[in-house]
């Protein structure tokens, strides 16, 4: 009976904390997020060979146990790209999974329609069949058709005809404008501060990732599954580990593509007056959100501004 007595007190002392530590988790936002890279295989960059890229990004994302991330591929590029159906062979080889992106990179405002539902029917042709393909388009530029709505509505009606769904991504924060800038730097011999140039890139994208999912929150009632927008580049090979490191001590758990495109979000489409960006903002843009409803940074005057200062160490241009 003492023994008994006992165990009730113990159990009475320790229920409150037990408790108040499940309501605390439960009361945690739960932060998922998984990756996607556009533009495979992209363009040789400043710092890798194409080939050390890959190999790099494979294991930053092993290392990260970043199981499956989704690469958007371009196969018109692979003529002047010899070793890009080895890169993509790794990739899906290393659990990743590859999807359309259109054959050659148009920008839907500056393509008639018909032309630019062609090009998507040539990469849809060449990736049929192919290990890893999943049935997503992600638009260039993230261009749905900008104010023409009879154009964004022919580009949706043939994606269903060809048995493909929006890829869409919620999460952007500019990481081309970021790479591009890094580059020329690069070859023009600039004094580039590679640190200050990591820490600018990962802040931003976890900047990006908190004030994204609090739209979404906002207008959804939730955090959906998110997907951020990456590009398969020298510079975001360069501090994924670090950005990888940043957003799960900021909370985030990464799901890998196919979890992420199983969420209800995938459902939306946004009649809104200018179709392109990500989806979280037209989203909240339909729904009434005033702006600015995306991430200030992505503004590349203001990132311009950040890279200069911080990256190249030049001093801030005056106000006026």
């Amino acid at each position: 009976m003492a023994f008994l007595r006992s165990i009730l007190v113990l159990f009475a002392v320790l229920l409150p904390g037990a408790l108040a530590a499940q309501e605390a988790a439960e009361a945690t936002p739960v932060k998922r997020i998984a990756l996607s890279f556009d533009d495979t295989p992209r363009f040789e960059g400043a710092l890798y060979s194409d080939d050390e890229r890959s190999i790099r990004l494979i294991a930053a994302l092993h290392d990260g146990d970043v199981k499956q991330a989704a690469f958007f591929l371009n196969p018109g590029k692979l003529a002047e790209k010899p070793g890009g159906h080895a890169r993509i062979a790794a990739y899906v080889a290393a659990g990743h999974v590859i999807a359309n992106h259109t054959f050659s990179h148009p920008q839907l405002r500056d393509t008639d329609a018909q032309a630019y539902i062609n090009d998507i029917g040539r990469a849809a042709k060449w990736l049929d069949g192919r290990d890893g393909n999943r049935p997503w388009f992600r638009f260039p530029f993230l261009d749905e058709g900008g104010k023409d709505k009879v154009k964004r509505d022919a580009i949706r009606t043939a994606l269903d005809e060809l048995g493909l769904t929006n890829g869409y991504v919620t999460i952007d924060a500019s990481d081309w404008f970021y790479d591009s800038e890094f580059s020329k730097s690069m070859r023009a011999g600039k004094s580039v501060n590679i640190d200050a140039m990591k820490e600018l890139f990962v802040e931003s994208h976890v900047g990006a990732a908190e004030v994204y999912d609090r739209i979404a929150r906002d207008t959804l009632g939730r955090s959906p599954a998110h997907v951020m927008l990456l590009h398969e580049s020298d510079l975001t090979v360069l501090a994924l580990p670090d950005l990888i490191k940043a957003l799960k001590a900021d909370g985030w758990e990464f799901i890998t593509a196919d979890e992420a495109y199983a969420d209800p979000i995938a459902k939306e489409m946004p009649d809104v007056p200018f179709s392109q960006g990500t989806l979280t903002e037209m989203i909240a843009w339909e729904r009434g959100m005033p702006a600015p409803r995306w991430y200030g940074r992505n503004d590349t005057r203001i990132a311009g501004l950040l890279f200069r200062e911080r990256v190249l160490g030049e001093a801030p241009e005056p106000e006026e």
